[in-house]
C-alpha cells in the first residue's frame, strides 16, 4: 500500500472551556519536515505535538496549525481581581503616607496594564487531551487523502509496469531471430571478404558464435522481468515503499541500457528507448510517495 506525499487534513475538539482547530498542508520532501505554528500558551507542548506526528507520518513538509479560542458562552474574566486589590492597597498606601486627599480615580487604574488578563489563556495539563483530539482527528483527514491520492498513484505505476513488460516481451521475441540473423549475415559478409574461408572455417564460425553471443541479451532480459515483478509487490505489499521503488528504478535503468549497448537490432533499441521513457516518468512519480 502507497500513500502520497501531498495531502489536507483538518481537525476539531471542544469542551467546556475552549474549542481547538487544527490544519494540515503537507508537500513533497526528501525527509520529514514539520513547520508547527502554535499559541504562546503551547509553545511548551512543542516536542510532544511533534512526537505525535512523528508516530504518524514518515515523510514529506508538513504545515501544521493550532488555534484555540475560549468558549464564548463562558465569561472569562478580563481583570486580575488579585492584583486589583493589591494595586488598590497600594494607592491608599501612598495617599496615607504622603497625606493626599484625592479620591482615586479610575483612569488610575487603566494605567496599569498588569492587572488585566491576557486572552491568551493558560490551556490547563489535564485538558491537553483536547489539543492531541483535535491533532489526531486532522492527521486521520490528511491520512485518508494521502491514501487516497496513493491508490491513483498505484493505479498510474501499475499501467506503466505493464507498458514496460509489453515492450520487454516484444524485445525477447525480437532477440531470439536476431542472434541467428545477424550470426548469418556475419557469415555472409565474411564470405564476400574472403575468398577462401574452408582452410579456416572452424575457426571463422568460432569467432562469429562469439560475436553473435555478446549480443545475446537474454540474461538482462530476466532481471529486468524480475525488477518489475518486485516493483508490483513492493506497490502492493510493502508500507513504505518509497526508497525500495527508487533503487529498483535505476536497477530497470540499468538493465535497460545494458540490453540497448548489447542489442545490434534497431527493433529492440527503439523499445529500450520507450522503456526508459516509462522509467523516467515512473521515476518522477515516486517522488510522490512517502
Amino acid at each position: 500500500m502507497i500513500f502520497s506525499m501531498t495531502g489536507y487534513g483538518k481537525g476539531k475538539a471542544e469542551n467546556s472551556s475552549f474549542s481547538v482547530e487544527v490544519e494540515i498542508k503537507s508537500i513533497n520532501s526528501r525527509y520529514l519536515d514539520i513547520f508547527l505554528k502554535l499559541p504562546s500558551n503551547l509553545i511548551s507542548k512543542d516536542i510532544e505535538l511533534r512526537e505525535l506526528i512523528k508516530n504518524n507520518i514518515s515523510r514529506g513538509k508538513l504545515s501544521v496549525s493550532v488555534q484555540v479560542k475560549q468558549n464564548k458562552n463562558d465569561k472569562p474574566e478580563i481583570v486580575d481581581k488579585e492584583k486589583l486589590s493589591d494595586l488598590l492597597a497600594l494607592i491608599k498606601s501612598i495617599k496615607k503616607a504622603a497625606k493626599i486627599d484625592e479620591k482615586v480615580k479610575i483612569s488610575h487604574l487603566l494605567d496599569n496594564k498588569d492587572m488585566f488578563l491576557s486572552d491568551n489563556f493558560e490551556v490547563p495539563e489535564e485538558e491537553f487531551n483536547v489539543i492531541k483530539d483535535a491533532l489526531n482527528s486532522a492527521l486521520v483527514e490528511l491520512k485518508k487523502m494521502k491514501k487516497n491520492e496513493g491508490k491513483e498513484l498505484a493505479k498510474d505505476l501499475h499501467k506503466r509496469i505493464d507498458n514496460i513488460g509489453s515492450k520487454l516481451k516484444l524485445i525477447e521475441s525480437e532477440a531470439e531471430k536476431s542472434v541467428k540473423d545477424n550470426f548469418d549475415k556475419f557469415k555472409e559478409r565474411m564470405k564476400l571478404l574472403i575468398e577462401d574461408t574452408a582452410s579456416y572455417n572452424d575457426r571463422l564460425e568460432l569467432e562469429l558464435a562469439v560475436i553473435a553471443e555478446r549480443a545475446d541479451i537474454t540474461e538482462e532480459c530476466i532481471r529486468l522481468r524480475s525488477h518489475l515483478k518486485f516493483f508490483l509487490e513492493s506497490i502492493d505489499k510493502d508500507e513504505e515503499p518509497g526508497r525500495k521503488l527508487n533503487f529498483l528504478c535505476q536497477e530497470m535503468n540499468r538493465e535497460t541500457n545494458t540490453i540497448s549497448s548489447k542489442s545490434i537490432s534497431t527493433d529492440i533499441v527503439h523499445s529500450t528507448v520507450l522503456i526508459k521513457e516509462e522509467i523516467e516518468k515512473i521515476r518522477e512519480q515516486i517522488q510522490n510517495i512517502e
